[in-house]
């Protein structure tokens, strides 16, 4: 019997194209956001490199050792994080649909990763550090460039295998309702983190001791995290033993990272997770019972909140979205306020970026929408359920926030005001993210992985986010003004001025939502339906 050679990584790589050109194929929205995302590729890019290549060209060795690791460092961090709080990763190969064919799991794993490295982020990315390169020749000629260029390759492959890897593992976690979601608050706070401690970098800039900084960066520059970055300016230096032994922490790192991938890969094909054996427990409650929560209408409406709020917590990708939120709108602006005593527009940007959970909400259900269109559930309904059954999770955050901004700065005077400017940019945001999720909305693939994005469009499709988040920003921040202008005056009637300010933002946008719900509701069903 003739055995048949395992497939090499060219046809993972040609489906992956064959299937972005298809779903960008007859789709003049999805082609606009795909150009958007090269624009917005090209310009991280072009400012990466000229960032990277500014040492060499000035000539200091210095420098280029502090900006260098700490550089690469933050790309590293942004492959982790990033997809984990905007932008996902891309499935347009979704593990799951390998489960049934032959194939060994290295060899999807090699063909997987391969074809992860075929899109604009990998290549805006290779081409921003590509200014190592020309910093390493102009430091210690062409033998530190070629060692750098193997550098930056390494990165790149350090970025794409720890950002797939981490949240393969991310998503079994989130999968498993029984554990707590342990290793998912985990990582949350960790994403979260990474916001405060940049802002915090940055404010303590100005008086940082370069020493001390440096000695910082030689540190990371022996860490898997800086390692790849700094072989270059290691052979300028006159050290080239170091080189070898920075290279090989980095494949060593690269290597447990797909090993790692490999090993949760099983799960993400079958769509399965560890859990305990599930007891059963009877219940002589009804099932309109089982539906509604308690205290709310036995009626459409509170049935609607109901399900909704049952499904922030239990469908992975929204409990995912309200856990890392949780964590930024907490670190910001409490972060701000130990370090100046003023969280300034940052209270704005939280309150704003708490809407952003419902920028694709209808692509949640997916086809499942269709039972809403059956119903015959009107657009106002449809809109106000949806954004009441999250306002009941996050209002209790901004006021957890506004006590700690209070608390922290010693002036609990300040607490009305503050949640006063909270509730007035979530107004705002929801007002302006609920059309959006009507006449923007996009299916997420059928996979168990909650940062999943499909069709190569998740760099693309989290600039809406971007958008509606600048937007909200833009238009609360007269508010802010005012807040300040006034002064004193601000505390006693911040509340109710920012209550009503927000409200009137969100019944615009609700009402416009509403109404594009009912006009477009055959057409929303067939954009977040995933296509077969």
């Amino acid at each position: 019997m003739a055995v048949t050679a395992a497939p090499g990584i060219g046809p993972f790589v040609r489906l992956k194209l064959r299937l972005i050109a298809n779903g960008l194929r007859g789709r003049p929205a999805r082609v606009a956001m795909f150009v958007v995302g090269v624009l917005f590729s090209g310009f991280f890019a072009v400012a990466g490199y000229a960032i990277f290549a500014i040492p060499g060209v000035a000539d200091d060795p210095h420098a280029a050792g502090i900006l260098l690791p700490l550089g690469g460092t933050v790309i590293v961090l942004g492959w982790l994080f990033l997809p984990l709080v905007f932008f996902g990763v891309d499935e347009s190969l979704d593990p799951a649909r390998f489960a049934l064919l032959p194939l060994r799991r290295r060899t999807l794993v090699r063909g997987m990763f391969a074809a992860a490295l075929v899109g604009l982020p990998a290549v805006a990315t290779l081409v921003a550090t590509a200014g190592m390169v020309q910093t390493a020749a102009q430091l210690g000629g062409p033998v530190a460039a070629l060692g750098q260029l193997a550098g930056i390759v390494c990165g790149l492959l350090l970025c794409v295998a720890v950002s797939r890897s981490v949240t393969s593992a991310f998503a079994t976690a989130l999968r498993s309702r029984r554990s707590r979601d342990l290793a998912a608050i985990a990582l949350a706070l960790l994403a979260a983190a990474l916001g405060p401690l940049q802002l915090a970098v940055l404010a303590g800039a100005e008086r940082a001791d370069w020493d001390t900084v440096a000695t910082v960066a030689d540190v990371i520059g022996w860490t898997p995290l800086g390692s790849p970055y700094t072989i270059g300016l290691e052979i300028a230096a006159g050290r080239a033993w170091a080189a070898p032994l920075k290279l090989l922490i980095a494949l060593a790192a690269i290597g447990g990272l797909l090993w790692w991938w490999s090993a949760t890969l099983e799960n993400a094909m079958l769509g399965t997770a560890a859990e305990g054996g599930r007891r059963a427990t009877g219940t002589d409650r009804t099932p309109v019972d089982l539906l509604l929560v308690r205290r709310l209408p036995r009626s459409r409406f509170g049935a609607l909140v109901s399900r909704e709020m049952r499904y922030w917590w239990r469908e992975t990708r929204r409990r995912a979205s309200l856990l890392t939120f949780s964590m930024v709108a907490l670190f910001l602006p409490v972060s701000l306020t130990i370090g100046s005593g003023s969280p300034g527009s940052m209270v704005i940007f939280v309150g704003a970026l708490a809407a952003l959970a419902l920028a694709n909400q209808f692509g949640f259900d997916g086809s499942a929408y269709a039972t809403n269109i059956t119903a015959g559930v009107p657009g106002r309904v449809e809109i106000n359920s949806r954004a009441a059954a999250h306002a009941i999770y996050t209002i209790p955050l901004l006021v957890v926030v506004a006590v700690l901004v209070g608390a922290l700065s010693a002036s609990p005077g300040r607490i009305p005001g503050t949640f006063g400017l909270l509730i007035a940019a979530y107004g705002v945001g929801l007002g302006l993210v609920l059309p959006v999720s009507v006449r923007a909305a996009y299916a997420f693939p059928a996979s168990t992985n909650p940062f999943a994005m499909s069709s190569g469009g998740g760099p693309a499709k989290g600039l809406l986010t971007f958008g509606v988040l600048f937007g909200a920003v833009l238009v609360s921040l007269p508010l802010q003004i005012v807040a300040l202008a006034l002064g004193p005056v601000w505390l006693w009637i911040g509340l109710p001025v920012g209550i009503a300010y927000g409200a009137a933002a969100f019944l615009i946008g609700s009402g416009i939502a509403a109404d594009l719900v009912d006009k477009r509701a055959p057409e929303l069903l067939a954009a977040v339906s995933p296509q077969r």
